[in-house]
């Protein structure tokens, strides 16, 4: 149980960390908004982004969220990973660029793995509660 946890936490941190930390401190700079206008969107999606990367950031962070809040983390860092790497590679071909979402794709994965892992062990501790864990 110790080693799932450290493992989920590690994997989650980093997600945080890349996906979370750094938009949050660098999604202003230049060097952002011209990655943003080569691939082609415009400057308010670079914003848009950055608050939604943020948000899931905090909710994947957050210990207390559980339940379909954090599926839908998730799910959105999930579909940002792949059209990034989407993006990317029609933009630019396949390179650097592209494998980068795709590993972070994987630490996501990860996460999510181990985030069911604790979720299995905390049901079968507290099977009164096993309820409220499915409807929230």
């Amino acid at each position: 149980m110790k080693k799932t946890k450290i493992l989920y936490w590690t994997f989650t941190g980093l997600i945080v960390l890349m996906d979370g930390v750094m938009p949050a401190l660098t999604s202003h700079t230049d060097l952002a908004k011209q990655g943003i206008s080569h691939l082609g969107y415009p400057d308010y999606f670079r914003v848009l982004l950055t608050v939604f990367k943020v948000t899931g950031a905090l909710l994947l962070a957050l210990p207390f969220i559980k339940g379909r809040v954090k599926e839908w983390a998730y799910a959105g860092f999930t579909f940002n990973f792949i059209c990034a790497a989407v993006s990317h590679t029609v933009v630019d071909g396949f390179g650097g660029q592209t494998l980068f979402p795709l590993v972070a794709l994987l630490i996501l994965a990860a996460s999510y793995h181990y985030y069911h892992k604790l979720r299995r062990f905390e049901t079968k501790q507290h099977p009164d509660t096993s309820l409220q864990y499915s409807l929230g």
